[in-house]
């Protein structure tokens, strides 16, 4: 397990992500993405989202990874299902959610977000990092059938700079 690796990554979210915030300008926060129905300053508040979302799945992936690996199984089939309305929540929740955490709120909730995570991360063992469930592989493009702890904190770095590139102002 390469704890160093993972830690780092998320400090290189944390950089950069101020470095996008701080290259805006006036005009750039209501812009169009690329390949979105987002604008920037939202789809910069989704890039953190997907720090958010990973504090959430930390408890659930170490509560499922404990039970049989069918239980799982079927909750990702369950979630696969609702793939529509769960589109539907992320896209319009993230464009709720950016006027709350907007420009000048959001470098601030990553930044807590992250240390929230750094700190979870120094105390995973082994054998939690290695602990795993399925996941409802139509929601997200990074999400494989079968992730571990390990995966989980690997996920939002690769959301992230997926994001990035769709911004329109860099």
């Amino acid at each position: 397990m390469d704890r160093d690796a993972i830690a780092a990554d998320l400090e290189r979210a944390r950089v950069r992500f101020h470095q996008l915030l701080a290259a805006a300008g006036p005009d750039d926060w209501g812009g169009p993405t690329r390949g979105t129905r987002w604008t920037n300053e939202q789809l910069l508040f989704h890039m953190v989202f997907g720090y958010m979302v990973v504090q959430r799945l930390l408890p659930l992936v170490r509560l499922l990874g404990r039970l049989p690996e069918g239980v799982s199984a079927a909750y990702a089939r369950l979630l696969n299902a609702a793939t529509r309305p769960f589109h539907l929540v992320n896209y319009y929740g993230s464009c709720a959610a950016a006027t709350v955490y907007n420009r000048r709120r959001m470098g601030a909730k990553l930044d807590h977000v992250i240390d929230a995570l750094q700190r979870r991360l120094a105390q995973e063992t082994d054998d939690d990092l290695r602990r795993g469930m399925h996941f409802p592989t139509r929601w997200d493009p990074f999400f494989t059938d079968y992730m571990t702890l390990e995966d989980v904190y690997r996920y939002p770095g690769r959301h992230f700079d997926f994001h990035a590139r769709q911004l329109s102002f860099i």
